[in-house]
């Protein structure tokens, strides 16, 4: 049996590699690209293309995972290095970090801030909204 985290990444594998009744693979939307991250989250350290392919299972085309790879990067959930002719990709944050981009991405494209804000606050749960109260008390000038 898979250790929870591991569990986790092949279940999203798996959702990757789904087939319609005549066996062609098909995906969901950024299922792919949940994929490929999940594999460079658990790898800990920056991975090439070809080790990416090589852990989803060698069943895609490495021009597949480069074309994935590139687009994370450009959507900067991804940073990468030069390795001799290719790139080694890794992630800019853990889970959390990127969930946190992602929420700060969709307050940025929004004009009214403060009523965004304010419906977040207003649909969390009592122990979501005391969890930040704390914090934001935390991170005020003199702690309190």
């Amino acid at each position: 049996m898979l250790p929870g985290r591991e569990r986790g990444w092949a279940a999203v594998r798996e959702r990757a590699e789904r087939s319609d009744d005549d066996g062609a693979r098909r995906r969901a939307a950024g299922e792919l690209e949940a994929a490929v991250l999940a594999v460079l989250q658990a790898a800990g350290s920056a991975l090439s293309p070809g080790e990416v392919r090589d852990r989803l299972g060698g069943e895609l085309a490495y021009t597949t995972v480069v074309t994935i790879l590139s687009r994370l990067h450009a959507k900067g959930v991804l940073e990468r290095r030069k390795a001799g002719r290719a790139f080694r990709y890794a992630p800019v944050a853990d889970e959390p970090g990127l969930a946190a981009r992602r929420m700060a991405r969709v307050l940025d494209a929004e004009p009214d801030r403060e009523t965004v804000l304010a419906r977040f606050v207003s649909g969390l749960s009592d122990a979501d909204e005391d969890l930040l109260r704390r914090m934001l008390g935390e991170a005020a000038p003199g702690g309190g």
